[in-house]
């Protein structure tokens, strides 16, 4: 005999408190458009959704694109705080979409979303990330070993060796680091945090023996020394890298020659 169904309702036959309330609030999203074959100047567009606070300004986003306006852009992936591709100014800080809930960022008040900055603007909330990647690749962001032959056996490394560098091989390079950074939105040509960190990951490996050719990279004039320790860059980063930490430690051995 099938069990019935009760309604959830008090002696009285209400409905308990907040059982009936729909968990979705009205939000406004503020993004910033631009689009080049539009116009040359960007704009600021307003979208009002229902969405349950428990979401994240990527599932906003989402729903935005899907049922009100296709055009929008912007770069996501993994939807998961790991590719970095979501990289955006949300209220004003650099965060990924994909981690900041809707709840957080007090949805009373309009959400303004913007691109980062120091980049140039492509469209809407995506910029050309080559500059960052450039500066990345020219710190050499990979092993390089005395021995040039293949290894017979792995390259064994001790806990408190793996432990020196552990901090900085948490980048995702979603330079939300590098694009907060007031140096990096004055002259491109700084290398940035993000590119720093990465030299300092490999600097720093016992098994390495390249470091002395990075710290002369970062040695330039567009190198580390252009950092003014603002801590911008530790307070944007998504995964908790002591980003102005890993950049001291570098102009340290760069003073001294110890790494």
């Amino acid at each position: 005999m099938a069990t019935p169904v009760l309604d959830k309702a008090d002696a009285a036959g209400k409905p308990e408190p907040g059982f009936a309330d729909s968990p979705y609030i009205t939000v406004t999203f503020r993004i910033r458009r631009f689009n080049p074959e539009v116009s040359a100047e960007a704009t600021w567009q307003d979208f009002q959704l229902e969405i349950d606070p428990k979401e994240r300004v990527l599932d906003g986003l989402h729903k935005i694109k899907w049922d009100h306006d296709g055009t929008l852009t912007f770069r996501r992936s993994c939807a998961h705080g790991i590719c970095g591709s979501d990289a955006m100014r949300i209220n004003g800080r650099n965060r990924l979409a994909c981690k900041t809930l809707i709840k957080d960022i007090n949805p009373e008040k309009p959400i303004t979303i913007e691109p980062i900055k120091g980049l140039t603007v492509l469209k809407d909330l995506v910029v050309d990330m080559e500059p960052f990647f450039q500066a990345y690749r020219d710190v050499m962001p990979f092993l390089i070993t005395k021995d040039t032959n293949e290894p017979t056996r792995e390259r064994r490394q001790s806990p408190e060796d793996r432990a020196r560098f552990d901090d900085t091989t948490k980048c995702i390079l979603c330079a939300a680091c590098t694009s907060s950074c007031p140096v990096f939105w004055n002259d491109g040509q700084y290398f940035g945090p993000a590119a720093i960190v990465n030299a300092h990951r490999f600097i720093f490996d016992s098994r390495d023996d390249a470091g002395e050719q990075r710290l002369e990279i970062l040695n330039d004039k567009d190198g580390v020394w252009r950092c003014r320790t603002t801590f911008n860059c530790t307070d944007a980063c998504p995964r908790g890298i002591e980003v102005t930490k890993a950049i001291a430690e570098v102009k340290r051995a760069l003073i001294t020659r110890r790494f």
